[in-house]
């Protein structure tokens, strides 16, 4: 009959070998099984084989058992928890005078650094009014320190100021103490 197939174009199924109750055919078969699935097995198949006998080899190229330097260390660290930016203001919190003058930084101090945002003090509201016109040159000269759009705005604030509101008893808006002082 033409429409059946040909039963000589059809390999022939190994024959199983025979079964040994001794338990070591299930062994070979584990074994074989588990054979694929070993850290050198899979290395092998990656094509990255180490040489046998020779164990962890660290080779030319440096990785990361290799001994590290403190600079390489501490960059990492830095990187790994984004305190770039974070140190950078300090560093420019250190140097404050040298970035503002001399002048200006016996008056004034930087306090805190927050989304773009520099808040300095200063100890006299003419102080505070300088510093104001003198704002987007020192933001200018900050976003050169710490890169462009790092500050945004700078917030001066004046002097702290003694509060007139003593006790449980006090009115809002008050105008102070009249004339107290003599």
């Amino acid at each position: 009959m033409p429409d059946e197939p040909d039963d000589a174009a059809l390999p022939e199924p190994e024959p199983d070998p025979p079964h040994a109750d001794d338990g070591l055919d299930l062994a070979r078969a584990l074994t074989r099984a588990a054979a694929g699935s070993t850290p050198r097995h899979r290395a092998r198949a990656r094509g990255r084989a180490r040489p046998a006998g020779t164990g962890r080899v660290s080779g030319a190229h440096p990785d990361d058992r290799d001994p590290q330097t403190l600079d390489s260390t501490l960059a990492r660290l830095v990187d790994d928890h984004g305190w770039a930016l974070d140190l950078r203001m300090r560093g420019v919190f250190a140097r404050w005078p040298e970035l503002v003058g001399d002048e200006v930084a016996a008056h004034c101090t930087p306090e805190s650094f927050t989304d773009g945002k520099l808040l300095v003090r200063t100890d006299s509201t003419a102080w505070a009014t300088q510093l104001t016109l003198l704002a987007p040159t020192v933001v200018r000269r900050l976003n050169e320190e710490l890169g462009p759009a790092t500050v945004v705005a700078m917030d001066v604030v004046g002097p702290h100021l003694p509060s007139w509101k003593k006790g449980r008893r006090s009115t809002r808006d008050g105008r102070g103490p009249r004339d107290t002082y003599g």
